[in-house]
């Protein structure tokens, strides 16, 4: 098979018809094997009704129906698990992404040789100050933080080879930063192609104002776990020891001085009555946790059940 699309959706009755019909429309007209995988994230309304119609009209149509609404990743991750292609398409399923730009990001991945192709909207139809705005300033710290120089890290229309979706772990809300978990897991070949963006045809978005705390939380989260996963320790027990030596160097100048000031029969406060002696103690404390933490996080690596799973591209016996 050479297309699985795999399209995340929530409460989309009005627009899954249409967005089928386009779909086929593109794949008949470029004579893909494909299919069409709808993922139903646990909607309200008629949609998983509207898939079943689909799919008795379509056999290429498939199905998967969530008991409740578990979000954007794990629906991608069920869609993930389920694809036969060879190419794995995402996007949304408001209409906002257009099926004409598959053909073109199918030939990225299989002529030109990306591991991943992701959409880049430079010309959205979304409102600028709750949209547009945030998703430039979010795109450019993950550009700066990751290496990865793509221009909308969120976009939904992305290409995938299939050894890419079969290689990670969608969770969470890292559907935002699939990219950067492409690239943790080996596959640095990631390319971007502009897309049309349409205007919402049907309904409303369905991501609140909890996006903008998500988001950087997010990003943070993946940023730590794809660098220190695997050694907890480099990272904590290196802040650790050195928050602890400032403070036990801090402390050290405070006796000192104490000590100094003695000798010389100079009146000096008690070493506690200073706030510096305070900060000290309070950073040897902090470092002496982190160190810890680190010593925590390092036992529970190695005892972790993927402690020694790496990602075989390819053997010779």
């Amino acid at each position: 098979m050479n297309i699985s699309v795999v399209i995340p959706l929530f409460n989309e009755e009005e627009s899954l018809p249409e967005l089928a019909g386009w779909i086929k429309k593109v794949m008949d007209s470029n004579q893909f094997a494909y299919e069409i995988i709808l993922v139903d994230d646990g909607s309200t309304d008629r949609s998983w009704q509207v898939i079943e119609e689909l799919n008795a009209a379509n056999p290429h149509v498939k199905g998967i129906k969530f008991q409740r609404n578990y979000g954007k990743s794990a629906a991608l991750y069920s869609g993930f698990e389920s694809t036969k292609g060879d190419v794995v398409i995402t996007m949304d399923a408001d209409l906002q992404d257009s099926p004409e730009e598959i053909p073109e990001m199918y030939r990225m991945i299989t002529e030109d040789k990306f591991d991943l192709v992701s959409g880049w909207k430079k010309k959205r139809y979304d409102p600028i100050l709750s949209k547009n705005i945030p998703s430039k300033f979010y795109n450019w710290i993950a550009r700066r933080a990751t290496g990865i120089k793509i221009h909308d890290f969120n976009c939904g229309l992305k290409a995938y080879r299939r050894q890419v979706i079969k290689s990670i772990e969608v969770y969470g809300e890292m559907h935002r930063y699939i990219p950067i978990l492409a690239k943790w897991a080996g596959f640095n070949k990631i390319g971007e192609k502009v897309v049309q963006h349409q205007e919402r045809k049907y309904g409303v978005t369905k991501f609140g104002v909890e996006r903008f705390i998500r988001g950087p939380l997010d990003l943070l989260s993946v940023i730590f776990i794809s660098r220190f996963s695997k050694k907890p320790m480099h990272f904590f027990g290196v802040l650790g020891t050195l928050v602890f030596l400032i403070g036990f160097i801090a402390t050290l100048v405070v006796g000192v001085n104490k000590l100094i000031a003695l000798s010389h029969h100079v009146p000096a406060p008690k070493v506690t009555d200073t706030p510096y002696f305070f900060l000290a103690l309070t950073a040897m404390i902090i470092g002496t946790q982190l160190f810890l933490a680190g010593f925590i996080g390092e036992l529970v690596s190695r005892n972790s059940a993927e402690r020694n799973k790496y990602l075989i591209e390819e053997t010779l016996s």
